[in-house]
């Protein structure tokens, strides 16, 4: 895209509609410094959004959080999201949605449902969601979502201690009627980073991982999608974080700040704005954060002059920032940045499984 186009309309928004939630997982893509409830936007604040959303051009519609389900005014956030002609689908934990509001959310027009699975046994799952009975609670909402009629995805996040049981975690997805498993390896945002040496998993790992998963997804083709998301780290080249900055989508966090992803708050000289303030689509097409990184002027080389510039864009800024210490600096999980060396360092010092430190869990 050339830096002078104008951008073309996002196709997914994000509304983190609040950040409270009853797991504590220690992989947690929320800011350290979680918004309060006082600062949440209200119904009618959300609602304006959505509609302008939709004036946009946006087409999907993704609820999330913390967990969505701790705001009670969860259906007709859901009603308004419809009315605006948006394709609804909610992120939840499966904690804190019972029969009942399942059933008003089907009534007020959810379209989709994406459960978290933090494992496949109890011990295992409550320990890394930090709530005891959560494991049992998802398995039995699984089966109430599906005996609705309503498409389940199943969001299994993966690391160092449960990837081990990605074959039983495909299984389960399956035996629950699970639509689609996003086996999703643990990015470095959040608190993940701030845990990054307990979940960080092995190259052995990651190896078998791709493996089963390149096994199952015909072995499932037809009646279940296989995504697999690996580990940046153990890539040759970075991935097209969010298909490229400002191009495809947008985040809108509990308090109605808009970023062009979920980490972008952690680039400490970009500034954001609030829909309280200012129009979404003035946001999305003038904002200096969403222009920040869009097209090739800000690129260094030798991202500015390889070939592979408009596939995956530079890799992924929040990601160089964490890494680097510069947001403007090549992705250093390219094998091509002068700082790939920093990750090939992590990667070599990985503790055995018994000296795993303790998770630093989600407050």
């Amino acid at each position: 895209m050339p830096d002078t186009a104008p951008p073309p309309p996002p196709l997914a928004l994000l509304a983190e509609l609040t950040h409270r939630c009853p797991l504590a997982c220690p992989y947690c893509s929320n800011p350290l410094d979680l918004i309060a409830r006082d600062n949440e936007l209200d119904t009618a604040t959300w609602a304006r959004v959505f509609q302008q959303a939709a004036d946009l051009g946006v087409l999907q519609l993704h609820l999330s959080g913390g967990e969505p389900a701790a705001r009670r005014d969860l259906p007709d956030l859901v009603a308004a999201a419809r009315q605006a002609g948006l394709y609804v689908n909610l992120i939840t934990s499966g904690i804190g949605l019972t029969t009942d509001r399942l059933d008003a959310l089907d009534a007020a027009g959810l379209d989709h449902v994406q459960l978290s699975l933090q494992g496949v046994r109890a011990s295992v799952a409550d320990m890394i969601g930090g709530y005891k009975g959560g494991f049992d609670r998802k398995i039995e909402l699984a089966h109430a979502i599906t005996a609705r009629g309503l498409p389940l995805t199943l969001n299994a996040v993966m690391h160092r201690r449960n990837l081990d049981d990605l074959p039983e975690t495909i299984a389960l997805a399956d035996q629950l009627g699970a639509r689609r498993i996003e086996i999703a390896c643990v990015q470095f945002y959040g608190w993940a980073q701030a845990n990054r040496t307990a979940l960080l998993p092995t190259r052995e790992q990651v190896a078998t991982a791709k493996r089963i998963v390149a096994d199952a997804v015909p072995a499932y083709r037809g009646r279940m999608v296989i995504d697999f998301v690996p580990p940046d780290y153990y890539a040759d080249y970075p991935k097209p974080c969010m298909g490229g900055w400002g191009t495809t989508g947008l985040n809108v966090t509990p308090d109605g700040t808009v970023l062009p992803c979920h980490a972008a708050a952690t680039i400490p000289h970009l500034t954001f704005q609030r829909v309280t303030d200012t129009p979404l689509a003035e946001i999305w097409q003038s904002g200096p954060a969403f222009n920040a990184f869009r097209g090739h002027d800000w690129m260094p080389d030798p991202c500015r002059s390889c070939a592979r510039r408009d596939t995956d864009h530079g890799g992924c800024r929040c990601q160089a920032m964490a890494l680097a210490g510069d947001p403007t600096a090549t992705d250093p999980v390219c094998r091509l940045s002068p700082d790939r060396p920093v990750v090939d360092a992590l990667l070599a010092d990985l503790p055995a499984m018994d000296d795993l430190p303790a998770y630093r869990y989600r407050s």
